[in-house]
């Protein structure tokens, strides 16, 4: 669709697309940042070049899209005086990688985030990429039993898995009920809402149909067809709508740096 402000060039028919014709490092317009918003609900996860971000630009970023996200289960990779800004960063040291597997953000919280923000200033010159994959595609990729199946059913998500190994002892962690299909708040599209990462259980059926229908769901979204992929560059911003898309960071340049900071912006209860 025509955007007043921006140029807009899809990577694929259904997810992803660089946005060009604005700069992120001054004030944005009215009409700026309602094309950006516009943008994202069209494509899912849109993507910015050569956009060198102070920590006061990135926030002002995301509070075009609403109020900042801060998760308890960060607080060690905040940047010091800026609570709302999460370091993201990986070198020869580093035992892991956050965000390796499929996965939406933080779908342990009540209200997980409506989306994230990540800005990368120093990336190795090949890998490193992040891939998407589009929730809504997935589900519309079901059969329709398998939709009537789904239909009313609910999951638990659980900030165990994915923080407790790295986490001080003791530290607790978040644990939410969240609908395995959710209707999206601004597109009215339905789409899966369960992942790799965070998803524990299906709760409405036995174990072994959880087992078996989870592993299903979570092979599902990683259909290619779903996907798009990210390549990127120094000062490279990609901005995801975390109702509609997964992710996962491709850790293929150890032992080269990859480094830069998230924000994450606040969402709702998925219904």
């Amino acid at each position: 669709m025509p955007y007043k402000t921006l140029e807009v060039s899809p990577l694929t028919p259904h997810l992803g697309a660089e946005v060009s014709g604005v700069d992120l490092t001054a004030p944005l317009s009215a009409a700026q940042a309602e094309d950006l918003r516009a943008a994202l609900i069209d494509w899912h996860v849109i993507f910015f070049r050569d956009q060198p971000l102070t920590f006061e630009g990135h926030k002002a970023l995301a509070r075009c899209f609403g109020d900042i996200h801060i998760a308890p289960s960060t607080k060690a990779w905040q940047v010091e005086g800026h609570p709302e800004i999460t370091r993201m960063h990986a070198d020869a040291e580093s035992k892991y990688v956050a965000g390796e597997d499929w996965h939406s953000d933080m779908t342990c919280d009540p209200e997980p985030p409506l989306g994230s923000a990540l800005y990368l200033h120093t990336v190795p010159p090949t890998g490193g990429d992040t891939a998407f994959s589009n929730m809504h595609l997935a589900y519309e990729a079901l059969g329709e039993r398998m939709k009537a199946y789904l239909d009313g059913l609910t999951a638990t998500h659980d900030g165990a898995r994915v923080f407790a190994a790295i986490a001080p002892p003791g530290s607790q962690f978040p644990v939410s009920v969240h609908p395995v299909v959710r209707t999206h708040p601004e597109s009215g599209r339905k789409a899966l809402f369960v992942n790799k990462q965070f998803t524990a259980r299906i709760n409405e059926v036995s174990k072994d149909e959880n087992e078996a229908v989870l592993a299903y769901l979570v092979r599902h979204v990683q259909r290619p067809e779903f996907q798009c992929r990210f390549r990127w560059r120094p000062h490279s911003i990609a901005l995801w709508d975390n109702r509609s898309v997964q992710h996962s960071a491709i850790w293929d340049y150890f032992p080269m740096t990859r480094s830069g900071y998230r924000v994450t912006i606040k969402g709702d209860k998925p219904v």
